[in-house]
């Protein structure tokens, strides 16, 4: 069954998207919070449509979204529908920053969710072609290409040419030469408003000895939308704006004569194309890995790589033009994690916690100073953990729980977040917090029912199941677990009686009405002394 798509944003390029899905038969709502787009949606296509985004997270009649947001809301309007089980598809870029497009590419693969970033020319018929061309030798090797974006507008204010235009030649040549630049350099003007750029020329190294040349303008007199790629047997010229010769093969050869290099110019072959419309391929090739669950040619990991590249660009510009590495230097973290062990983009982990072999700690996950995560443990996305937490090995910590400052999890103890999981039934809506109060000890597969508290330190005995909550420094055990005695903040059992004393830390306490407190110790107050001398 093909599933259902809302679109967000019915602006200049969102109206494409309406139009496309619409004919593909899956368009459900066009989400947009002007009247009149909303209104221009609804006569054309008799589409549902809402003003904000919210009203489609928990629409179980939409499997996805297509986002045609402004740039600078991608990031959240992605992270937010990626989190609630929706699969989504995000115009270029797909973040304003690597870290936020690195996170979104991290959740969608951990949550088992389609990421597709709208580089539409890598569904360009002439795109493709060249890409077999060149994959088949038929060019030689490559040694430059140059791409040229110009018009006269759209200007923008929330990005700046190279965020506008450059994305979609970038992820062009990545995809042609299947590689990334080893190094970036980039200049630019502006013209119109001193804080953003209106042309910018960038030039991409690669190590398999290319070279890529970039220029994008929106203050040029005419329309100019072309791809030269040079190869050391042939030339081809990829030109979006020609209707009949969008992509022409020329022959050209250098000949060596008396040590002199002599241009031999051959007449250009068109290269025919089917007539698709390059947006349709797009939206079709969501359709189906929504449908099939295959990884998208655009995934979220491609749109990082286009991500990097443009954040390469922005340190150049920034250094003057000064060639940069195009790999980002990551600072050393203040925990351990083991090689093994795999941290999502977007977490927060303290100083001096230790992460072990196999664990993963997704996205959101907050995980403070000095814990100790142990082998095969997962740590969801939401999940707080406070300070000297130890969770031992094969420990799952589901959204919705929280572990205050010196928690201990056994081993092979469970959490739930559902009061009534089924497979087949997404209750993500359902879930109930779970909270482990400070110092609260819990054992040797334990099952902790969803929706309770256990106190400050508690002591749930092995094997239990905890269907209700447990009082302060309760000793609880069974299944279902039932109140068994008292422990003192140490892990000591206390003696029975109102006044019990731990006979290992000399801890009091104070039992009454069914509650458990540690009484403060006596401060005895010494006489005061005169310490004035003596006389003789």
């Amino acid at each position: 069954m093909l599933p259902n798509i809302a679109v967000i944003g019915n602006g200049y390029w969102g109206k494409n998207l309406v139009r496309n899905f619409h004919e593909l038969g899956r368009l459900a709502c066009v989400c947009d919070p002007r009247a009149a787009a909303l209104e221009e949606a609804n006569k054309a296509y008799g589409v549902k449509t809402c003003a904000t985004p919210e009203c489609l997270l928990s629409d179980p009649q939409i499997q996805g979204v297509a986002i045609s947001a402004p740039a600078v809301q991608h990031y959240a309007l992605a992270k937010q529908f990626l989190l609630s089980g929706k699969d989504v598809y995000v115009e270029k870029p797909l973040a304003m920053k690597v870290e936020e497009g690195q996170e979104l590419a991290n959740i969608a693969e951990s949550h088992g969710r389609i990421l597709m970033v709208g580089h539409i020319l890598q569904f360009h018929p002439a795109i493709l072609e060249l890409k077999k061309m060149i994959a088949a030798g038929d060019l030689g090797r490559i040694q430059y290409i140059y791409s040229s974006r110009l018009n006269l507008g759209k200007l923008r204010a929330e990005e700046n040419i190279l965020w506008s235009f450059a994305p979609h030649d970038i992820s062009a040549i990545l995809y042609l030469l299947g590689e990334e630049p080893e190094q970036v350099s980039a200049t630019g003007s502006s013209y119109l408003n001193p804080h953003v750029l209106d042309t910018t020329l960038t030039t991409c190294s690669f190590q398999s000895g290319a070279t890529a040349h970039i220029f994008v303008s929106w203050l040029h007199p005419f329309k100019e939308q072309k791809l030269v790629i040079v190869g050391d047997k042939k030339m081809a010229v990829f030109d979006d704006v020609e209707r009949e010769r969008k992509l022409v093969i020329y022959s050209h050869r250098i000949d060596w004569l008396d040590r002199v290099p002599v241009a031999r110019k051959e007449e250009g072959q068109v290269v025919p194309l089917p007539s698709d419309e390059p947006l349709r391929r797009e939206c079709e090739h969501f359709l189906e890995c929504v449908t099939t669950r295959k990884t998208p040619r655009t995934d979220g990991r491609s749109g990082v790589q286009v991500l990097k590249v443009l954040d390469a660009c922005d340190r150049s510009l920034r250094a003057q033009g000064r060639a940069v590495a195009l790999n980002i230097v990551v600072q050393k973290p203040a925990y351990f994690a083991h090689p093994s062990a795999y941290i999502d983009e977007g977490t927060r982990i303290g100083a001096d916690s230790k992460i072990w072999h196999f664990s993963h700690v997704m996205s959101g996950a907050q995980i403070g100073e000095k814990c100790n995560i142990g082998q095969n443990v997962v740590i969801s996305p939401g999940v707080r953990i406070g300070n000297r937490v130890k969770i031992q090995n094969n420990v799952s910590v589901y959204t919705g729980v929280e572990l205050e400052d010196d928690v201990f999890c056994g081993p092979s103890m469970v959490f739930t977040n559902v009061i009534n999981p089924r497979s087949h039934v997404e209750r993500k809506n359902e879930y109930r917090r779970t909270l482990l109060r400070e110092g609260a000890s819990i054992g040797a597969n334990v099952t902790i029912v969803c929706g309770t508290t256990v106190g400050r330190y508690a002591f749930v005995a092995a094997g239990a199941v905890v269907t209700r909550d447990v009082r302060d420094y309760s000793l609880v055990m069974g299944v279902p677990a039932v109140h068994a005695g008292w422990m003192c903040h140490c892990g000591i059992r206390l003696a029975e009686g109102d006044t019990p004393v731990c006979k290992d830390c000399g801890r009091r306490y104070l039992i009454a009405d069914g509650i458990c407190r540690e009484l403060k110790p006596k401060v005895t107050k010494f006489p005061e002394v005169d310490t004035q001398p003596i006389a003789a």
